[in-house]
C-alpha cells in the first residue's frame, strides 16, 4: 500500500520521503496557523459569529489542502485569503451595506464561475495574458490594506479630520499590547522562527489575558458552532444587479494569489519554471475553486493558496503529502476553535501588520526604472489602500498599463484578454459614476 502511494505521489522523481514530507506538511501548519485567529478576527467585523467562522476557517483550510495534496499532487495549502477576508468585511459588507449572507452567496457565485472559467480555458489564458508587473503590484497593494487595516485595528492609525488620518494614543493599553505582539512577532521573524506569526498572536494575547485586557471566552463545540454560518448564504441576493462587481473581484484577486503563490512555492521547489510549464494546471485550478465553493458553504471568504507553503518547501516538502499533512492538522485544529473566541484586535493586529510586510516583497519584482511598468504597478498598489477597495486598484492599474501602452502605438503588443479586462474596468469605472 505505501509503495503504491509512493508511486502515486513520484517519491522517487522528487527524491523526497514520508518523514520528510509529514515534517514539511507540519512546518507549513505552524507558519500559516494564524489565519484560524486572524480570519475570525476580521469577518466578526462583518457582524459574523467568531466560533462559527473559526470552524469554518479550519473546515476550509483542510478540505482545501488535502484536495490539493491528494488531487493536484503540489505541496500548495490553502485557507481563507488574507486581503480578500479585508474586502470582504470592509468594502463589501461594511462599505457597500451588503448583508454578509449575501457577500458569501458572491463568494459562492465566484467559486462557480471559477470552476466554469476553468472547465473552458479562461482562466489558463487569463494566467498567460496578464502582465507580471500587475500581479506583483496587487500583492503589495494588498499587503499595505492589511498592514493599514492592522494599523487601525491595533489603535495606532485613527480617523482625523485634519489630515484624514493620524497617529493613535500610544498610551492606550490595547495599543502597547498590540506594540508589545509586534515586536515580539518581529524578532522571532528575524530570527527565522517558522511559527512566529502564531506564537506572537499567542504571547499577546496572553499577556492581554494576565493584564485583564483579554478575557477567555470558550464556547463547547467549534463544529457544533458551524450550524451559525453553514448553508446561510443568499445567492439569490448575490445576484442582483451590482453584485456582479464583487464576483468579479473575488475571483480575479483569487487567480492573481493562487498563480503568484504557485510560482512562487513551484520554483522554490525546483518543480517548474514558469506559468507556461505548470503540469496539472488544471488540477490546481480546479481545487481552489472547489474549496472556494466548500468554504462560502461553510460559512468563510474565498479561499486561496498560501505563500506560506514554501516554508513547508524550504523544510524538503516536495509532493502532495505535505500539503495533505497541513490540511489534517487544520482538520484537528477546529475541535480547538471554541478557545479562539476570546482572541482580541490587539493581538491579531500585529499579525495584520506583519503579513502585510511579507506580502510587500512583491514590489521587488516590479521594473521600477522603467515607467511603463513602476507607474501602473504604483497606481495599483497604492488606490487598493487608499480607496479601501481592491477593485479600484485592480481598475486603475489595469487601465493604466493598457492605456500607456496604447498611447505608445504598441496596440499590437497588448493581449486581446487585457484588452477586454481593461474595456470592463472602464465600463466600471462610468456605471460607478451614472450609480
Amino acid at each position: 500500500m505505501l509503495s503504491r502511494l509512493e508511486a502515486y505521489f513520484e517519491f522517487a522523481r522528487l527524491q523526497t520521503s514520508w518523514r520528510t514530507e509529514v515534517l514539511a506538511g507540519c512546518t507549513t501548519f505552524m507558519t500559516m496557523a494564524y489565519i484560524v485567529f486572524v480570519n475570525p478576527s476580521i469577518l466578526r467585523d462583518a457582524g459574523m459569529p467568531v466560533a462559527a467562522v473559526t470552524a469554518a476557517t479550519c473546515l476550509a483550510a483542510a478540505l482545501g489542502s488535502i484536495l490539493m495534496g491528494a488531487f493536484a499532487r503540489y505541496p500548495i495549502a490553502l485557507a481563507p485569503g488574507m486581503g480578500l477576508n479585508a474586502y470582504f468585511a470592509y468594502s463589501v459588507v461594511k462599505g457597500m451595506g451588503v448583508p454578509w449572507q449575501t457577500a458569501l452567496g458572491a463568494v459562492f457565485l465566484s467559486g462557480v464561475a471559477f470552476l466554469l472559467l476553468t472547465a473552458v480555458g479562461v482562466r489558463q489564458m487569463i494566467v498567460n495574458a496578464i502582465p507580471h508587473e500587475l500581479y506583483a503590484a496587487v500583492a503589495a497593494g494588498v499587503g499595505l490594506f492589511i498592514a493599514l487595516i492592522g494599523f487601525r485595528n491595533a489603535g495606532l492609525v485613527v480617523a482625523n479630520p485634519a489630515t484624514l488620518v493620524g497617529l493613535g494614543d500610544l498610551h492606550r493599553p490595547d495599543t502597547l499590547l498590540s506594540l508589545f505582539g509586534l515586536l515580539v512577532t518581529a524578532a522571532l521573524l528575524a530570527a527565522r522562527f517558522n511559527a512566529a506569526i502564531l506564537v506572537g498572536v499567542v504571547a499577546t494575547w496572553l499577556l492581554g489575558l494576565a493584564t485583564g485586557n483579554a478575557h477567555l471566552n470558550a464556547s463547547s463545540s467549534g463544529v457544533a458552532d458551524l450550524a451559525s454560518t453553514a448553508f446561510h448564504l443568499d445567492i439569490p441576493g448575490a445576484l442582483r444587479l451590482g453584485v456582479a462587481d464583487i464576483i468579479f473581484v473575488f475571483l480575479f484577486v483569487d487567480l492573481f494569489d493562487n498563480v503568484g503563490t504557485l510560482l512562487a512555492v513551484g520554483r522554490k521547489a525546483g518543480l517548474f519554471e514558469g506559468a507556461g510549464d505548470v503540469p496539472r494546471l488544471n488540477r490546481i485550478l480546479y481545487s481552489d475553486a472547489v474549496a472556494t465553493v466548500a468554504g462560502s458553504l461553510a460559512g468563510t471568504s474565498t479561499v486561496v493558496s498560501y505563500i506560506e507553503s514554501s516554508a513547508g518547501v524550504a523544510a524538503g516538502g516536495r509532493s502532495g503529502v505535505t500539503a495533505i499533512v497541513t490540511g489534517l492538522l487544520f482538520a484537528v485544529a477546529m475541535f480547538a476553535a471554541p478557545l479562539f473566541g476570546g482572541i482580541p484586535a490587539s493581538a491579531t493586529a500585529p499579525a495584520l501588520i506583519v503579513v502585510g510586510s511579507m506580502m510587500m516583497t512583491a514590489a521587488s519584482e516590479i521594473a521600477w526604472n522603467d515607467p511603463e511598468s513602476a507607474i501602473p504597478a504604483f497606481l495599483t498598489m497604492l488606490a487598493i489602500p487608499l480607496t479601501f477597495s481592491i477593485a479600484n486598484g485592480l481598475a486603475f492599474g489595469f487601465c493604466a498599463w493598457t492605456l500607456i501602452k496604447l498611447l505608445r502605438g504598441q496596440f499590437r503588443k497588448i493581449n486581446w484578454m487585457v484588452l477586454a479586462l481593461t474595456a470592463l474596468f472602464i465600463v466600471r469605472f462610468w456605471y460607478l459614476k451614472s450609480a
